[in-house]
């Protein structure tokens, strides 16, 4: 599992992370936007162990920002989607989940995972044109040194998925799109290797499940460790709305924006004249109005319930 940033650190950046909770039979160790990670303390039930436990917090993170109030029951959804996702694709890849039992405070919203050495490298699989690699494409008809055909636009379906890694910035710090020669430096020829050819394969899975859903899988990021043998292990969040962009399938047309199943409704309130938020003015986000957040709330659900098939108990 990756270490994000010490709660010290978190605390002094312009995000805010609020004080992570004190749980039974673990000790905090580090806090992300999103997520708080404990390893087992000298007492209990782990202790001994080599995991850690990763809760998935209501906190809501949009422009390096952790946004106020938070979205009731959001680390419960992103939770029971990995945990659902990790199912479907475990016959690809290992994956981290040990165990779903931890602590009553945290039920639910939590998982105890085993702990890797995590690779300094965000797995990107594009199945369509948008966003960053939109961006990039137009500027040079590739995306991450992929060569793409020409006359691609918004949404636009590829002929074939793509590995477009990112090498992992620090908190507060935005992801580098790279190379997969850059890869290959950072971790070695057989490991890269390795890591876009699963991440590739797990994009062609989980596109093929959401396709039968309704829903279009455009694009989404995959973490990996080494586990004890050196084999790739699938670690962090899994297809979830923060990690993936989903698009109800038929609300998509190539040449315009496609609504997502994810923060974009949040993201177009903060830069939209209602907020009063200037986002170049170092100012902190105005808190969210009950409608956004509870918007936001819905369409997160929605992406769980469309994709599993099935409600979600909160």
């Amino acid at each position: 599992m990756s270490q994000p940033v010490s709660s010290s650190t978190a605390d002094s950046s312009p995000s805010g992370i609020p004080e992570a909770p004190t749980l039974p039979g673990w000790e905090h160790r580090s806090s992300g936007k999103v997520r708080d990670v404990y390893a087992p303390a000298d007492v209990g039930p782990w202790a001994g162990h080599d995991v850690l436990l990763v809760v998935a917090s209501d906190r809501l993170s949009a422009y390096d920002y952790i946004l106020s109030p938070p979205v009731p029951d959001k680390g419960k959804i992103l939770t029971a989607l990995s945990v659902w996702w990790l199912e479907q694709l475990s016959d690809v890849v290992p994956n981290h989940l040990v165990s779903l039992e931890v602590p009553a405070q945290v039920c639910g919203r939590a998982m105890i995972c085993r702990r890797l050495e995590m690779y300094p490298v965000e797995c990107v699989a594009r199945g369509y044109l948008t966003g960053s690699g939109l961006v990039e494409y137009r500027e040079s008809r590739s995306v991450c040194g992929v060569p793409l055909p020409e006359g691609l636009m918004e949404a636009s379906r590829l002929p074939g998925a793509i590995f477009t890694p990112a090498a992992k910035a620090g908190l507060g710090e935005h992801d580098e799109n790279v190379s997969f020669e850059r890869v290959v430096q950072m971790v070695g020829p057989h490991a890269a290797a390795q890591l876009r050819e699963i991440t590739l394969e797990l994009y062609t899975r989980a596109a093929r499940v959401a396709a039968q859903r309704g829903i279009i899988l455009a694009d989404t990021k995959f973490e990996f460790g080494a586990g004890a043998s050196g084999e790739p292990v699938l670690g962090d969040e899994v297809l979830t709305p923060d990690s993936s962009r989903f698009w109800a399938a038929d609300q998509w047309a190539p040449g315009r924006v496609t609504p997502s199943f994810d923060k974009q409704y949040v993201r177009d309130w903060l830069t939209s004249p209602d907020s009063g938020w200037d986002r170049s003015s170092g100012a902190r986000p105005p808190a969210l109005p009950a409608e956004v957040v509870q918007r936001t709330r819905e369409r997160y659900l929605e992406a769980y319930e469309r994709l599993t098939g099935r409600p979600l108990a909160l």
